[in-house]
């Protein structure tokens, strides 16, 4: 018998979800239009402990924005990990600055705050820390960066939404966080991100910027202060906001057993890693991710293959952006061209059963481990 598709992930959707969007469809105009987006923006900036939300149609959308309003523009550099999903650097291309490429940490798969520093030059005008499948940067050095050379910190939390740095969660520790709640992600508009922030400058700025440059407190009609974006939220995707945020601890906690059961199970064998907890932090778990040493001779390709015919979905760990036909290839990031060849993401949707973990786990240890096969625990 075929074994059932396994994908690597999609939302958890209850009736909750489905009665705050009918509402928000039917009811929710005129003097309603913003009624679900307010109250998501709230609760959202409540959870994470900052001042100031925006929610937006995307991550991007939301640093495009934020980066826009601290003046990044033609002729500025902005530092990031070599690692990092196509969304993080588009900004920064879009505002014609130049990204700069460094490489990341081999343990958490983050931006090396060492390398970060050392590439700062008079035009380096931030460094964008992402939060890398629900690991945390080394926030403690990135911001004593901060305070040394007087470069902001952006976090991309896109990914790491219910991870926890020291207390502090992720996306709530930098100049701005950037959230996205794609259909992949923990917590899911559908589309959409939101922008946070403490500081009511860059607050303002960008809550300008994102309705076509109107800015609040503005008068006249169809006058705009500035020239802006069109980066909002609809009201019907925050209603969905607004439901997962009342279950947002149930999202969290399901990711992350289901974290736990991977690594349970596999970092026991040779040559594995996983997405790294230290002491102090809580990895949201995202996305679960196995990486094997040079040593163990697996390969991202192998991995799919094996995959493909236990009919399992499975993503590839994120190519270097510098590997890409756009930028200039910078294979010094050895970290950065190396892991994805050795890498795969593993499926970790919160309906995902014991039983389909065991078929995933042991589509690994038949193929790469025989004498380990079928030992998953339950």
């Amino acid at each position: 018998m075929a074994k059932s598709r396994i994908y690597y992930t999609k939302p958890s959707i209850t009736e909750l979800e489905v009665e705050y969007a009918t509402d928000a469809a039917r009811n929710g105009w005129g003097d309603r239009c913003y009624e679900y987006i307010v109250r998501f923006e709230e609760v959202f900036k409540k959870y994470l402990g900052v001042e100031y939300s925006i929610a937006t149609s995307s991550c991007t959308g939301a640093l495009h924005m934020g980066m826009a309003a601290l003046g990044i523009g033609p002729g500025d550099e902005v530092i990031l990990a070599d690692t990092n999903w196509i969304a993080t650097v588009a900004p920064i291309v879009h505002l014609g600055a130049k990204p700069v490429f460094v490489d990341i940490l081999p343990d958490s798969w983050c931006i090396d705050p060492v390398l970060a520093e050392q590439a700062i030059t008079p035009r380096t005008k931030a460094i964008v820390a992402t939060h890398i499948y629900g690991n945390l940067c080394d926030m403690e050095a990135l911001l004593a960066i901060e305070q040394r050379h007087g470069i902001p910190i952006i976090e991309d939390a896109a990914e790491a939404i219910g991870s926890v740095y020291h207390g502090k969660r992720a996306g709530s520790m930098g100049k701005f966080g950037s959230f996205s709640f794609h259909g992949t992600k923990t917590l899911t508009t559908g589309e959409g991100g939101m922008f946070v922030t403490n500081d009511p400058d860059l607050y303002e700025t960008v809550l300008t910027l994102s309705n076509h440059g109107r800015a609040r407190g503005q008068t006249k009609q169809f006058w705009a202060d500035m020239v802006g974006f069109k980066y909002k939220m609809s009201n019907i995707q925050a209603a969905i906001g607004c439901a997962q945020m009342e279950r947002i601890e149930e999202l969290v906690s399901r990711k992350r057993e289901i974290l736990s059961y991977y690594k349970e199970n596999l970092e026991s064998l040779p040559g594995i890693t996983m997405n790294p907890e230290p002491k102090g932090m809580v990895n949201g778990g995202w996305m679960p991710t196995a990486v094997f040493s040079p040593e163990s001779g697996i390969t991202r390709e192998k991995l799919q293959v094996l995959f493909k015919e236990a009919n399992v979905d499975a993503r590839v760990f994120f190519w270097p952006l510098s590997s890409l036909s756009m930028f200039d290839d910078k294979p010094t990031n050895k970290l950065a061209w190396d892991i994805p060849t050795r890498a795969i993401n593993l499926p970790s949707y919160h309906d995902l059963s014991g039983k389909d973990i065991k078929q995933v786990i042991d589509s690994m240890t038949d193929n790469l481990y025989p004498k380990n096969a079928n030992r998953s625990k339950k």
